[in-house]
């Protein structure tokens, strides 16, 4: 996730309708509820206690609609598992709320929720619908097109960490699906950027036919992964698939990464966020800016309905089918799927933000509080997830398994991972690890040895096989790439093999031997852990960031069409344009533009480690030097299917015959670091390598016994000299 991706989120305020204000309008007989976007209207209740603070007596709307009274069963329920859980011929609620003083269940029709209206509303008894802090109830009924949210009730008391309103309708942590708007981009009723969500409500139809699908389970030494934006992929026109821009839209091109040698595919976020988070004209482009991206999680469990050919169709059970699709088809094509997953912050915000879920249900457990209240930003993005906190652990735990046994993801990469190390709010050793630690002034935010929910994630039974990847970092300061707590399990985003790599290419002084470790899968920051060197994910170019061709034609970031007088983004991006720059170049700094984006990707595909490929360097695709495109739903993020086939261009070609060289060489995916046995390097005579600050050539030869008793000699020449490879 780029550090820097949009400096005005909290600053700017929606000039259709404000996702913060509130509205009440009283009718006769009617109940209206004015959660923190919408005005929703009750006008029927279920005669069991069901009151609404402020609101008239219940009996009044029973006495009007008295066939309604029956149309659920209500018992007390069962305060496991969290969620809506079918059971018995009914549906099971409960939900955590440890300083909730009243909670009300809220049953919303589709047809209702279209019209600000909630359906039935259901206040549990902490007497009989109370165990230990989980609210829970069971219901057999009707649920045909239902879905539901909570209303908590306690104190507003941001000093004390609390942000209870009984006039919002609140979103289930667990919830399966969230239903809101149907298509991406569009605004709700009355051009509302924040129109009320709900979740779906799961019924025995719910089925799905995995065919006898089976996670592929590949060595990570043998992966080549692809990241890759949902929606970007195949939105532009030139795609030419049924359903642009959507799950379907990518098994229809799945084998376009076949033909590149990709056998696992990154998916940028695909839980549940709100595009229109940001919502504003942008008067340089003449359109409104969104948030493409996805950084900014509205619910864990959900798929994103938008990115459905379905949109909320069925409650977004077509929604989760349709994910399902594209991993069953991925699979079928040997490519596994990990999601990109934000468990460092939420869509929120800090104080200013909207009260979606978190918050509202337990605002001081979920998120890092100061002493008084105010939210640590750790992410940059106004508040942040309180990971090791025992209730939130497992509640990602919890969602990292549904997506593994339910969705059937084969890995997850952890944005911003370094901020599930730092210790919770309230910090308490014995909570924690059963018993004080000598000498134990761990403050909130501290980063931890031994974290209790990587300890968890690390030696769950579940996820074992299952890949995880760190993004080492966070905007706080905390940098842990080659150090991050592994277990002897996780691997990283090395973004030290970016820096290096991008410096020795461009011809800066002093990097080759830096550049020599990172071609040895960087034992420098590996070796002494314990770790292999497919714990390093190398990469060049990621979505945040220049692209390949652009690393190679501009000097600076051009993000203008951000709208943020290109104050936003990262200033330092070790790129060099060759002579020139822009694309409008000399016939000569085109060529050697070409050259040097051969040279990148060759360094990728034969480093050890597991390569990652961003979406569209295999074609030279250009974002016209902008590093920062978190808000373009636009031709700047769209891959162009018209590009990768032109004629003209090569450079696929020659992409898709170094993944399979790769492939081929089992010397290039190494179970361990290479010794002086194996390895030899070269500088421009063989076997007398050129280690000085001036030096820009770089070769070696690999010798590593292959299955059928051949052996591989991998000569690399970085120089823009003709290197000569040896003879063997």
């Amino acid at each position: 996730m780029d550090l820097t991706r949009c400096i005005s989120c909290f600053q700017y305020t929606p000039k259709l309708i404000s996702p913060f204000r509130q509205q009440t309008t009283l009718k006769p007989n009617f109940t209206t509820i004015s959660n923190n976007h919408s005005t929703i209207s009750t006008t029927r209740m279920v005669a069991i206690k069901a009151r609404v603070e402020g609101a008239a007596d219940a009996e009044t709307a029973v006495v009007e609609k008295p066939k309604l009274i029956k149309r659920f069963q209500v018992s007390e329920g069962y305060p496991a598992p969290f969620g809506a859980t079918l059971r018995d011929g009914g549906v099971n609620f409960a939900i955590y709320s440890a300083n909730a003083v009243s909670a009300t269940l809220c049953l919303i029709t589709l047809s209702d929720l279209q019209q600000n209206r909630v359906t039935e509303q259901i206040s549990l008894d902490p007497l009989t619908n109370k165990t230990g802090d989980v609210w829970h109830v069971f219901l057999r009924g009707d649920f045909k097109d239902m879905l539901y949210g909570y209303i908590f009730g306690g104190k507003f008391s941001p000093e004390k960490g609390h942000y209870y309103d009984s006039s919002r309708i609140l979103l289930d942590p667990y919830g399966k699906a969230v239903i809101s708007r149907g298509e991406f981009g569009a605004l709700g009723p009355e051009d509302n950027c924040w129109p009320q969500m709900a979740c779906m409500v799961p019924t025995s139809e719910d089925q799905f036919d995995w065919e006898g699908d089976l996670p592929l389970r590949y060595p990570q030494r043998d992966l080549i992964v692809y990241e890759m934006h949902v929606r970007g992929f195949t939105r532009h026109e030139s795609s030419r698939t049924e359903f642009p821009g959507t799950y379907c839209g990518v098994v229809e091109k799945l084998d376009h990464l076949k033909e590149l040698g990709v056998n696992c595919i990154e998916l940028m976020p695909c839980h549940e966020f709100n595009e229109l988070e940001y919502y504003s004209y942008n008067s340089v482009l003449g359109d409104y800016k969104l948030n493409f991206w996805g950084y900014s999680t509205v619910n864990y469990f959900s798929p994103m309905t938008r990115y459905s050919s379905a949109g909320i169709d069925n409650c977004g059970r077509d929604a989760i089918n349709e994910f399902k699709h594209l991993v069953k088809e991925a699979h079928k094509r040997g490519i596994e799927v990990f999601m990109d997953v934000v468990f460092n912050h939420t869509a929120e915000g800090n104080e200013k933000g909207p009260a979606l879920s978190f918050r509202g249900v337990d605002n001081s457990v979920y998120y890092m509080l100061a002493p008084k209240g105010e939210y640590y930003n750790y992410s940059g993005c106004g508040n942040t997830f309180n990971c090791n906190h025992p209730v939130v652990r497992q509640f990602i735990l919890d969602c990292l398994r549904y997506w593994v046994t339910e969705m059937h993801v084969d890995g997850f990469r952890f944005d911003l991972a370094s901020i599930m190390t730092r210790s919770s709010s309230l910090w308490d050793s014995v909570n924690v690890y059963g018993n004080p630690l000598e000498g134990d002034l761990i403050t909130t935010g501290t980063p931890l040895r031994n974290p209790p929910l990587i300890d968890m994630m690390s030696n769950d039974p579940v996820l074992r096989g299952v890949k995880l990847i760190a993004e080492a970092w966070d905007t706080g300061g905390l940098y842990q790439v080659g150090a991050f707590p592994h277990w002897g399990f996780w691997s990283e985003w090395n973004g030290k093999y970016r820096d290096i790599v991008r410096q020795f290419i461009k011809g800066t002084d002093g990097f080759s031997g830096a550049f020599a470790e990172c071609l040895c899968g960087s034992p420098n920051l590996y070796q002494e852990g314990g770790r292999k060197p497919w714990n390093s994910v190398n990469f060049v170019c990621a979505h945040d960031g220049f692209t390949l061709a652009d690393l190679v034609t501009y000097n600076n970031k051009h993000n203008l069409a951000n709208g943020e007088d290109n104050n936003d983004g990262e200033s330092h991006n070790n790129s060099w344009n060759c002579g020139q720059e822009g694309e409008f170049a000399s016939i000569s700094v085109k060529k050697l533009r070409k050259r040097q984006m051969r040279n990148f990707f060759l360094c990728l595909m034969v480093s050890q480690g597991v390569p990652m490929i961003c979406m569209g360097d295999e074609y030279g695709h250009t974002k016209g030097g902008n590093n920062n495109t978190y808000c373009h739903d636009n031709y700047i993020n769209y891959f162009r299917w018209d590009k990768k086939e032109d004629s003209s261009s090569d450079f696929f070609r020659f992409c898709c015959l170094m993944s399979r060289f790769r492939c081929e060489c089992e010397s290039l995916g190494l179970n361990d670091f290479p010794t002086a046995e194996k390895l030899q390097w070269h500088g421009h005579t063989p076997g007398m390598p050129d280690w000085s600050d001036t030096s820009r050539f770089v070769a070696f030869t690999l010798s590593v016994q292959d299955i059928d008793g051949s052996h591989w000699w991998i000569p690399v020449s970085l120089h823009h000299l003709t290197f000569y490879p040896l003879k063997s």
